[in-house]
Formats: C-alpha cells, structure tokens, sequence
C-alpha cells in the first residue's frame, strides 16, 4: 500500500492546485482564529470549490460550536472534521452523528501513556491522526513545528486509519514513516517558506518524496 498525505492549513490558490496536482488525498483548512493558516468562511467556500469530490475536504477546529460548525461544513462542503482541542468523546460522536461527516480525532503526544486516550476515541471516530504536544509557550495546539519520539509508535495498531503529524518535512518524512510503520503522513509547517505560505515546490517535493516511498 503506497503511502498517502494530506497537506494541512491551505489557504491559497497556489497551495491547493500544487497538492491537488501532486497527489495529496486530503487538504486541510484552518478554522482556527489564532492561527496563520486561518481562512474565513467565504474564504473557505472560494478554495474548497477547486477540490474534486475524490479528494477529502478537512477542517480542523479546536472545540467548535455548533454554529462554528455548521458555517464551516457549509461554506468547504466538507468530508471530514479535524477535532484538535479537547472534546470528549461524546461530542465528538455527537458531531459525526448530527452533521454527517467523518471525524478525525487528534491525540495529542509527548511520551507512550498519552497514546492510551486513542482507545475511547476508537469505536466512533473515522480517523486517528498522532500530533505531538505543543510546546508550553505555543498559542495553538497544532502546527507548531514540533515532532514527538515517533518510535513511541513503533509496533502499535489501531482498529481505524491513522495519520502522523507533528514536524515532518521532506528530509524526515522518510524516516517517521519507516520508524512508525503508518500509510497516511499530515504536513502544514514543512511544506511553507513563512508561517501560513505555503510553498508549492515544496509541496511538490514533499508528496514526490512521499509516493516514493516503499
């Protein structure tokens, strides 16, 4: 099975037809206020309008509203919804069940017991993605830049899909997936030239190196 990537916090044009033309099976868009990466609804209407039914749309959010919600699934038509805060597995389920769309929880790392919390998530979510902590400083809780000691995922299975994310670029994607052993890789910060620009060469490079990979 070849290895597939989203490429996360897209909010332009260009960043969009590079992943669409590259191969990315998932774009993501940040509804994340206090992220560079954030677009604005109407914003998110313009660019998810690019992207054919085959590829999935993603948000991620942080403990959303209902309202938050329902305007974002709206205006990016989206597939999946990226729970990055601290939602228990109620409302994620609840989230799933009402707006029939998938759910991709985040697990949050820094050592092995915070991988022990997939478990509840497992019966109802539709995708695991495996995020490192973000650093005590950090003002949001993803794309940070940061990675965790990915051999902490060395051997371990889970009953759905599941995404590494958490500092990869091209020079380490390699390495993070022969260590973890997962099929789906997420990058945001590694493929940007500044915080929030994203850079379609390096996209380019980035999803070249990960069909390469065997």
């Amino acid at each position: 099975m070849a290895i597939a990537a989203k490429i996360c916090g897209l909010n332009d044009v260009e960043g969009i037809d590079a992943a669409l033309r590259h191969g990315a099976r998932m774009l993501g868009f940040n509804a994340f206020p206090k992220s560079p990466r954030y677009v604005t609804p109407d914003r998110l209407a313009a660019l998810a309008a690019r992207v054919p039914d085959h590829v999935e749309r993603v948000s991620v959010m942080v403990d959303p509203d209902d309202a938050t919600l329902e305007t974002w699934i709206r205006a990016g038509r989206l597939s999946i919804v990226q729970l990055h805060g601290n939602e228990p597995v109620a409302r994620a389920e609840a989230i799933r069940d009402r707006y029939g769309v998938k759910v991709m929880k985040v697990i949050r790392v820094a050592e092995a017991a915070d991988l022990d919390a997939a478990a509840a998530y497992e019966p109802i979510a539709d995708w695991l993605m495996f995020d490192a902590k973000p650093p005590r400083e950090a003002t949001r809780p993803g794309g940070n830049a940061v990675a965790f000691d990915w051999r902490l995922l060395s051997g371990r299975t889970w009953r759905r899909p599941w995404l590494l994310a958490g500092g990869l670029d091209v020079d380490n994607v390699k390495e993070a997936v022969a260590l973890t052993g997962t099929r789906f890789v997420d990058v945001s910060s590694g493929v940007e030239s500044k915080p929030g620009l994203k850079d379609p060469a390096m996209i380019r490079a980035f999803l070249e190196t990960v069909r390469d990979i065997v």
